[in-house]
């Protein structure tokens, strides 16, 4: 019966072991984990915040057409640098859902992946976001160009970038709806 034991324990670790790396089974596993381990992010100290020189970034809309981040100068903004295949990316996704739910309408949002239109439309329908996503095709603003996603900013009126979080966040806490509401009035 020992023997039983010890090797059951030993099959059930090798199965989870196997689902992680089986794709179709480890990104929901381990996006679930992140989201068990997200914190509401915080605001950069003064002296680490960069203001963003340059609007000029040309996106394409992800249901068509294409989008300069220009026209968001002077307007509240948060950019989203994220991908489908990845687990903290798709673990940060409800809470930022919940927050363009609430914030759609005065804060401009851009869910940037640099996937193909159709691997992130199909995605997106699976899951039933409906956010403004759009694909990347040229590089950020220098301010935001980083090698790790997610990395989602939260730039205010005058080009600030008061938050710069790499890693999932849970970005519909009350501290980003109350820094939101001040940056707002």
């Amino acid at each position: 019966m020992k023997f039983f034991r010890k090797n059951l324990y030993t099959l059930l670790f090798i199965i989870f072991f196997g689902l992680l790396l089986f794709p179709p089974t480890g990104v929901p596993i381990k996006a679930f984990v992140h989201k068990l381990l997200m914190f509401s992010p915080g605001v950069l100290d003064e002296e680490e915040r960069v203001l963003l020189t340059d609007y000029d970034w040309t996106l394409i809309a992800v249901e068509g057409g294409s989008k300069n981040f220009s026209v968001s100068r002077n307007r509240v903004s948060i950019v989203n640098l994220w991908a489908t295949w990845c687990p903290p990316c798709v673990a940060e996704l409800p809470a930022l859902q919940r927050l363009y739910d609430s914030y759609g309408d005065r804060v401009d949002f851009y869910f940037v992946s640099a996937e193909d239109q159709a691997t992130v439309q199909r995605f997106l329908q699976k899951k039933g976001f409906e956010l403004p996503a759009y694909l990347e095709v040229e590089r950020p603003p220098a301010e935001m160009q980083v090698s790790t996603i997610p990395t989602t900013f939260l730039i205010d009126k005058d080009g600030t970038i008061l938050i710069q979080k790499t890693g999932a966040a849970q970005w519909d806490s009350e501290k980003v709806r109350s820094l939101l509401d001040s940056l707002l009035q």
